[in-house]
């Protein structure tokens, strides 16, 4: 009888916890929408301004664009979330000197990979030209993409300094950071490729100056903020040995991201041999771009969940960090209900923002109720997605990913648009389904999750210099 009571007035309190914890979650989640909105801003606003150029610039620019971002970008964003589980543990273990060091490893790591990514850009045209583009398409691409080159490097310093700062819940800095560079790219990006008329390679130019800006603002707040003394150490000789740490946690997580990444890039190559590719790969790429856009929030509570559940498991506090998971999961439900709702209630409109063609905006509408799936299940995977991060389990996310996608989604994506015949649908019927098996096994994974080991094992991570001292 009074165990039961006990529980009883235990509830309020165990709610009160949830609820102090959604605000955390929320102070991080909410800015880091309008930081990644205003980072990936960079690259479509030049875009943008590269289409009135003519059809020949802005086909081989695009075409660039999608090149680099899975040669390049999504390579260097997926090694810099390491920092997640390695600089996450380290400041909820106390060990703030670490997150430096981490931090300054990384940099070294990531400026070495980008030199590769380099010279593949630089012979970019071959490439193209081997897959069947147009040579004059080919020609504009590798343009862009030399041009591009420099981004690379203030691109990857500034994801792994993001992960610094979003280990210690400082988002505000990056948030004015990230708005400020939005602000002065537009006019510089116009003057670059209009006024001083260096067209595509001006708006490639662009992208990098405000990566570097970006870079610089946050630089100076890394070492003149209070915020950041603890944490802020000059570069020592225990950089090297992070290296090899960073290496163990980035490879996988690159493997997580870039294995998703792909797999969309690849059904919208396979739209183009639907007949009537042009509506078929219109349709596909606006379904993406929608997807895209809506996955900046779960991507950012998956931010949040990742921070927080690395906080806590450095700390030793693994209840902590699974009441942190759940306050995220109500977040989640919330959001995907709003957004798929919203979706759904403008489904009959929302071609018109894509085009005039009648038979345009009659395919989004009819494809609008699997957009509403694919955002719930990207909600829910992105979330764990940051679990595993914060947690050091990406090596197993990259092996889910990897079944769902290539073993489940792709595979039926082509039987569904090729063999059933469902075309465009049936393509993305495909990416659905790898996505919910994702969804699945990320969620059976968290489900039997030792929290209780994971925070140990994060304990003597943080702590294995001691321990060997001591022995």
């Amino acid at each position: 009888m009074e165990d039961g009571l006990l529980t009883k007035a235990d509830q309020p309190q165990r709610w009160q916890v949830v609820l102090q914890e959604v605000k955390k979650t929320c102070y991080i989640a909410l800015p880091m929408v309008v930081v990644t909105v205003s980072q990936n801003l960079l690259r479509v606003a030049s875009m943008s301004m590269v289409g009135h150029l003519g059809e020949l610039e802005l086909a081989g620019t695009a075409v660039a664009t999608s090149l680099t971002n899975v040669t390049g970008f999504s390579l260097l964003f997926g090694m810099a979330s390491a920092l997640e589980t390695l600089c996450g543990q380290a400041y909820g273990a106390g060990q703030y000197t670490k997150l430096s060091t981490y931090t300054y490893g990384a940099i070294i790591s990531l400026i070495i990979v980008c030199f590769p990514i380099s010279i593949l850009w630089i012979y970019v045209d071959k490439l193209l030209i081997l897959l069947g583009q147009d040579p004059l398409i080919s020609a504009e691409a590798r343009k862009f993409s030399v041009w591009l080159i420099p981004t690379l490097f203030p691109y990857a310093i500034l994801q792994l300094i993001t992960r610094y700062l979003q280990s210690q819940s400082l988002i505000f800095p990056m948030l004015w950071s990230s708005i400020a560079v939005l602000v002065i790219h537009v006019p510089v990006c116009w003057a670059l490729v209009f006024k001083l008329g260096l067209g595509n390679a001006g708006a490639a130019l662009a992208i990098g100056i405000s990566y570097t800006l970006n870079v610089i603002f946050l630089g100076i707040y890394m070492y003149r903020s209070k915020d950041c003394e603890k944490t802020r150490v000059t570069c020592s000789g225990d950089v090297l040995p992070s290296i090899k740490e960073f290496f163990h946690f980035g490879i996988p997580s690159a493997a997580m991201i870039c294995l998703e990444w792909w797999s969309y890039e690849i059904v919208i190559l396979l739209s183009g041999l639907l007949p009537n590719p042009q509506l078929e790969t219109s349709v596909l790429s606006i379904c993406l771009t929608i997807a895209t856009l809506h996955y900046f929030i779960p991507y950012s509570l998956g931010a949040a969940a990742s921070t927080r559940v690395a906080n806590e498991l450095g700390a030793g506090n693994p209840d902590a960090a699974k009441v942190a998971l759940l306050a995220v999961f109500v977040l989640g439900v919330m959001e995907v209900i709003i957004a798929s709702a919203t979706l759904f209630c403008f489904r009959s409109v929302l071609g018109y923002a894509f085009g005039n063609e009648k038979e345009l905006v009659d395919y989004v509408k009819e494809i609008t109720l699997l957009i509403c799936f694919s955002i719930s299940a990207d909600t829910v995977q992105a979330i764990l997605s940051g679990v595993a991060r914060g947690s050091g389990w990406q090596h197993i996310g990259a092996y889910i990913n990897l079944g769902s996608y290539y073993l489940a989604g792709i595979p039926m994506a082509l039987i569904l648009g090729f063999v059933v015949h469902l075309k465009g649908v049936g393509l993305w019927c495909g990416l659905i389904n790898g996505s919910v098996a994702q969804c699945i096994l990320l969620t059976l994974v968290t489900y039997f999750t030792n929290w209780e080991k994971q925070a140990i094992m994060a304990r003597q991570r943080m702590f294995k210099d001691e321990n060997s001292l001591e022995e």
